[in-house]
């Protein structure tokens, strides 16, 4: 990443959008790693009008064009969805700002990629589970965000991440780090390395379905963690999902096993303490029933009876990563302890280890709810 733009250019850059009046005040917002990310307040005769700015990680995203090319038409999708079932899309949905010149984005002359949102007051963020009511709304809004995306062309949009959720390619990036051991580091996880490899017939399961065309290829979030979505200060109810990036096709089994790896884990996700990981059962339960109220019948039977399959190949997937990363020495995944990637996979694998323990009480949450969802 170049280093943090000065107040010109964050001017200049705001400059070259349509808003609502002159900007006034323009400062660093949230906490993100990835965009560097600016509240923008505009004085429009008297009224504020508030957006978010955000300088785009050029290093990670190449293609800003076709990435915001997915934001823009997902997001006026969604916008037409909400307001025929009378909800409100200036709140419940992102929406890009264009530039005068009508495009998503700006490329300055330093080649940095700008874009501009509105601002959605009255909001705030989660970034862990508070309360079961937390978890259960965030899983209705990722279910409804499976709904409203439903009849969306999911075909049409970029794949901006290649085989981000491909688990056979991560698989194989697994096996040739271990076969070059770039760092010699392999004979320190020799026990990590037979425990994914011994699930390599498990890496097939969702892509060889999907490529038969038993499972629908559909629009997914793919980072849908609880800090994704904005809360309603007022009422506390998840109101609208953002972070928007990783949007393009997928299967709706990545959004709910990725949403169970990250919040139905009784542990961090670097928790060095293994005797702390776990899946926290009443959690996945919690989850399960949100999601599917939130999905509201868009799911096929086969979605719905796949779910505890999409929760453990997600954590695997994960698990094999970082163990990749760890191996071929940290390369991919920032790191701020030794031997952190490793502790990272560890604590994917052990709670992979939980969850084929608790299989048959996974199985059956997901049994009861899916006939209750489609009742």
């Amino acid at each position: 990443m170049t280093h943090s733009p000065d107040i010109e250019n964050l001017k200049a850059a705001a400059a070259a959008f349509c808003l609502e009046g002159m900007p006034k005040e323009i400062t660093p917002y949230g906490n993100g790693h990835i965009n560097d990310t600016f509240l923008l307040v505009c004085n429009d005769n008297g009224t504020e009008k508030k957006y978010i700015l955000q300088r785009m990680n050029r290093s990670i995203f190449k293609n800003p064009a076709a990435l915001m090319e997915n934001v823009a038409n997902v997001t006026s999708y969604l916008q037409e969805e909400i307001r025929k079932s009378g909800g409100d899309p200036n709140r419940e949905t992102l929406s890009v700002i264009k530039t005068h010149t009508g495009e998503n984005y700006l490329e300055d002359s330093l080649h940095n990629f700008w874009r501009v949102f509105p601002f959605i007051d009255h909001t705030f963020c989660l970034e862990k589970v508070e309360n079961t009511g937390d978890f259960y709304d965030c899983a209705v809004a990722f279910g409804g965000f499976q709904r409203r995306l439903a009849s969306y062309p999911a075909d049409t949009l970029h794949e901006t991440i290649p085989f981000f959720h491909h688990t056979p390619s991560r698989f194989q990036d697994l096996k040739k780090a271990v076969e070059e051991d770039a760092v010699g580091r392999a004979s320190m996880v020799q026990e990590e390395i037979r425990f994914a490899l011994e699930r390599e017939a498990d890496t097939h399961v969702l892509t060889d379905l999907l490529e038969k065309g038993e499972l629908p290829l559909r629009v997914t979030h793919n980072d849908t963690k609880l800090n994704n979505i904005l809360f309603d200060d007022t009422t506390r109810k998840a109101l609208c999902i953002i972070d928007l990036d990783t949007v393009m096709p997928g299967l709706s089994l990545y959004d709910f096993g990725d949403s169970i790896r990250t919040g139905a884990n009784t542990g961090a996700e670097d928790e060095p303490d293994l005797s702390k990981v776990g899946l926290n059962l009443s959690l996945f339960e919690v989850y399960t029933k949100g999601f599917l109220t939130g999905c509201a019948g868009s799911l096929t039977p086969l979605e719905i009876r796949l779910l505890p399959m999409g929760a453990k190949l997600m954590t695997y997937e994960c698990g094999i990563r970082f163990l990749t990363d760890f191996l071929v020495g940290d390369t991919y995944f920032k790191i701020h302890r030794p031997n952190h990637n490793l502790d990272r996979a560890r604590t994917q694998f052990k709670l992979v280890a939980d969850m084929e323990k608790k299989w048959e009480d996974m199985t059956k949450i997901v049994e009861h709810h899916g006939s209750m969802s489609n009742a």
